[in-house]
């Protein structure tokens, strides 16, 4: 069995990185994930800033997917360690979440986004689902540390 999640109402859409749950990276505080994310494509620093104070999650995707900013050179070989990083974050951050995400065991987790064929399922299933298989690692990861804290 899988774990779906796309929206925030969905069982599992704490798992969205458009969930309101914020994370401490750079030393700075991100309201969601995908402030943080989105920031991430750009060198520019006050384009990062704008995005990191944007309203909600949704304003901060459209800045991010805005191309009239200049991409960092490197962003198609960073995003998935970022993406990692951050995905941990926000599940060491929220204890409530980290309980949810351990809640699902062994089984997939799928973000069932259907016009994302990278980082989700896609429409017809056949995309790469990038974002659940990091919350897959995480899970483990998490998992492994609550492990080696009962020793």
């Amino acid at each position: 069995m899988a774990n779906y999640f796309y929206t925030r109402n969905d069982e599992y859409g704490a798992f969205s990185n458009f969930s309101p749950h914020g994370v401490e990276m750079d030393g700075l505080w991100w309201p969601s994930v995908e402030h943080y994310f989105q920031a991430q494509k750009f060198s520019d620093p006050e384009y990062r800033e704008r995005i990191r104070t944007a309203h909600n999650s949704k304003q901060a995707a459209l800045l991010g997917r805005s191309r009239k900013v200049k991409l960092r050179d490197d962003w198609e070989t960073v995003k998935e360690e970022i993406m990692s990083a951050a995905v941990l974050k926000k599940f060491q951050t929220h204890l409530e979440l980290k309980a949810l995400l351990l809640s699902t065991g062994d089984e997939a987790i799928v973000e069932n986004a259907p016009s994302d064929y990278f980082w989700g399922c896609g429409q017809d299933g056949t995309g790469l689902n990038r974002l659940g298989m990091i919350l897959e690692q995480v899970r483990d990861v998490l998992r492994q540390g609550l492990n080696s804290d009962r020793k």
